[in-house]
């Protein structure tokens, strides 16, 4: 197998960024719009430092972006990343034809 570039590291972090079910409401909640994060919080019925947990992970992959106004911290979607992960998901096809057993390595 072949070293994953430093494009594919990316979108790997990205994906498993949104694979938990936490991760995947709040992109669900942020499609709305941008959001404070007590907003999130009453939504999620989640507790702050879990919440700050799951917001750091779609931080630090690049699916989200924060913005600070006065005490408040409102949370968006970054738009490249989605449609990142968009365009590599609608290049995922299965074959045309399906396998149907045999030699594979002979």
């Amino acid at each position: 197998m072949t070293p994953m570039t430093a494009q594919e590291a990316d979108l790997l972090q990205k994906l498993q960024a949104v694979a938990e079910e936490t991760r995947l409401r709040i992109v669900q909640l942020l499609t709305g719009g941008e959001r404070c994060v007590c907003e999130l919080q009453d939504e999620l019925d989640a507790a702050q430092s879990r919440l700050s947990f799951h917001l750091r992970k779609l931080k630090d992959a690049g699916v989200v972006a924060d913005r600070r106004d006065g005490r408040w911290v409102y949370y968006s979607l970054v738009p490249e990343a989605l449609e990142e992960m968009r365009a590599f998901l609608g290049e995922v096809q299965p074959e045309s034809q399906v396998w149907r057993g045999g030699a594979c390595c002979g």
